[in-house]
């Protein structure tokens, strides 16, 4: 299994903060960053064999330069889209299939974005995967509805099969919240290309899913821990300060 770390989008909401620098290299816990996290994560899950991170050109050599100072034992590369603004950004599944195509993947593939902050291993989701073998959604209950408005609300049968997904409701169906964590088999990786080619919405990743639960069988994979996004700076201080505040309870 190959691990995508979607690190391509230009975060102008969080400016001045993310001018210079991409949001996932933003420091969150003392000197680590949200990708330093993120990378503890995928570096336990014996399944997985490379991670990949795509990003665009404004920031690749910042990826570059945090790759220089990884040791971890995952092989790791950085991908750049070419890209080089806000305005030509191919989206999250324009750069999953781009990553597709450049390195014929062929391997089932673990989606994460770059930009999220897991409170909770992933080993459960990758066993659940191979127990349905097949491709799964990572879900939790949301009980915010401004909260829900603003991911992905998914529709489930009693085995977890994906009846209805729909990406930033107004009206939300469930209290069932869809978050950027996809596991997709290597079968499913060709559709990408042909939903691209049906005019498809390139942009956010849940969009893909919103297609093809209806054309395939998709599962669903609870899990409670908390996903955060950093979308703001007061959020980001907030992180911040939770997580110094955590780190120091442990230490």
């Amino acid at each position: 299994m190959i691990a995508l770390i979607l690190a391509a989008g230009y975060a102008t909401r969080l400016y001045p903060l993310t001018r210079d620098t991409p949001k996932p290299l933003l420091p969150v816990q003392g000197n680590r960053t949200i990708l330093d996290l993120l990378v503890d994560r995928l570096e336990v899950l014996e399944e997985i064999t490379e991670i990949l991170i795509v990003t665009n050109d404004r920031f690749f050599h910042a990826f570059e330069q945090w790759h220089q100072q990884y040791n971890g034992p995952k092989p790791i590369r950085i991908l750049n889209d070419g890209t080089s603004s806000p305005e030509g950004r191919l989206g999250a599944i324009g750069d999953i299939q781009f990553v597709i195509g450049r390195e014929q993947l062929q391997d089932d593939l673990l989606v994460l974005a770059g930009d999220n902050v897991l409170g909770f291993g992933l080993e459960g989701y990758l066993d659940y995967f191979q127990k349905v073998d097949t491709d799964c959604i990572l879900v939790r209950t949301v009980d915010d509805i401004e909260e829900l408005q603003s991911v992905g609300v998914a529709e489930l049968d009693a085995q977890r099969r994906v009846l209805s997904l729909e990406e930033k409701p107004q009206s939300p169906k469930t209290n069932i919240g869809v978050f950027a964590l996809y596991i997709y088999k290597r079968s499913t990786l060709p559709l990408f290309s042909r939903y691209l080619a049906e005019g498809g919405n390139p942009d956010a990743p849940s969009y893909f899913p919103e297609w093809l639960h209806s054309r395939q069988e998709m599962r669903a994979y609870y899990t409670e821990g908390t996903i955060d996004d950093v979308g703001t700076p007061e959020a980001y201080a907030q992180m911040r300060a939770r997580l110094g505040n955590a780190q120091e309870k442990q230490g």
